[in-house]
């Protein structure tokens, strides 16, 4: 029997997680059927510092994610994140192909390849692209463009982009450990398949992704990612200054940090260290929210995701520097099922499995349906080449 299963690796800069799904004939969301789940090692701030220990981590939390499933792990989505994932805005255009004016894909893609040539892509790759706008002979089209008829075509689109350097590092590592990449998924485009619903990025949300090492910014509108930037500091800056003000081991900052009040100590004075540093995370993403023009006008709110989101009075600051309305991310995967993987700082992973919802997994006649898609695409092609 052809099993459609699908494994998403998410290599962070503290923990490496691994989440195997099935897709059932019928069923929308995939059955989780194994994880998998080791220390990092060899990571700093998202980028692989010492590989041969990075591959040693990927390996431990596959082989754990092998066992609990049953199924050997050969393939997979990897999540991509760190200090170099940024998004850039770049515009293009081009003149309408066809005698007769009308749009095709081949135009759009035209329009796109101009919108990249214009990008400074020194020393970096582009991970996934999303077309914001598009306008026909200088008026703005809203929806399906293919059809209409014009002249010249412009775009606006985002590039999320990261060090050329650290994508290739991050692939080694994979091959490394024995799992072929499948495809490179920005980790906040992971995390939004589960935390966020489609009325939030059409109203318009923030997703704060506070890792380890560092915090991503993701914003949406209109269904769409319009802005995403990743700044230098994360949960452990908090663990960090937390040890060093009450002069305590970091595996009891951590504790404290989480809420779990281990001794008697001033809860004044560890609220007042851990706000100060919240605050610079807010500094951060407030003024990177006025230069794209979205401070406090953003309905849908804030929505937090990763390891670090567990930080005591996390919500309350965020609302009151902010000025929006803030939430921890949640997801109806499981239904009423009790896992461990409703914890937030599962969703990178978990959202990678969601992305492979239309790929083939582990199907039989991949090679088939990929020699289909060439052959539709070259019709498609010649046929918007016609006059």
């Amino acid at each position: 029997m052809i099993r459609n299963i699908t494994v998403g690796i998410d290599v962070g800069s503290s923990v490496t997680r691994v989440v195997v799904g099935e897709f059932l004939k019928g069923e929308k969301n995939p059955k989780i059927i194994g994880e998998g789940i080791s220390e990092t090692r060899g990571l700093r701030h998202g980028y692989v510092v010492d590989s041969l220990l990075a591959t040693v981590s990927v390996k431990n939390a596959v082989s754990m994610a092998e066992k609990s499933s049953g199924v050997k792990i050969k393939r997979a989505f990897v999540a991509f994140g760190g200090v170099s994932l940024r998004g850039e805005n770049s515009s293009g255009s081009t003149i309408i192909s066809k005698a007769d004016g009308e749009v095709t894909t081949l135009d759009i893609n035209k329009a796109q390849e101009d919108a990249e040539e214009n990008l400074n892509l020194n020393n970096k790759k582009i991970i996934q692209t999303y077309l914001i706008s598009f306008r026909l002979d200088g008026k703005e089209v809203l929806g399906r463009l293919e059809g209409m008829r014009g002249t010249k075509l412009e775009i606006k689109a985002l590039f999320v982009t990261c060090s050329i350097q650290h994508f290739d590092d991050l692939l080694e590592v994979i091959a490394g450990a024995g799992v072929e990449t499948i495809d490179i998924i920005a980790s906040p485009i992971a995390v939004s398949q589960i935390a966020l619903s489609e009325k939030q990025k059409i109203a318009g949300v923030g997703l704060v992704d506070i890792g380890h090492q560092t915090t991503t910014l993701s914003v949406f509108e209109n269904g769409s990612l319009t802005s995403i930037h990743t700044f230098s500091i994360g949960s452990s800056d908090i663990t960090n200054d937390i040890a060093l003000g009450l002069k305590i081991p970091l595996e009891e900052a951590e504790n404290l940090k989480l809420g779990n009040m281990l001794q008697d100590f001033s809860k004044k004075k560890l609220d007042e260290i851990i706000e100060a540093r919240l605050s610079d995370i807010f500094e951060l993403i407030e003024n990177h929210l006025k230069k794209i023009k979205r401070s406090e006008l953003l309905p849908a709110g804030i929505v937090f995701a990763g390891g670090g989101a567990h930080t005591g009075g996390l919500l309350e600051l965020s609302k009151s520097e902010l000025k929006l309305p803030s939430s921890l991310g949640t997801t109806d995967l499981f239904g009423n099922f009790k896992t461990k993987l409703r914890d937030i700082s599962w969703f990178t992973a978990l959202g990678l499995v969601i992305s492979g919802r239309d790929n083939n997994g582990y199907s039989e006649g991949s090679f088939a349906n990929l020699f289909k898609d060439l052959k539709n695409s070259i019709k498609s092609s010649i046929k918007q080449l016609m006059p």
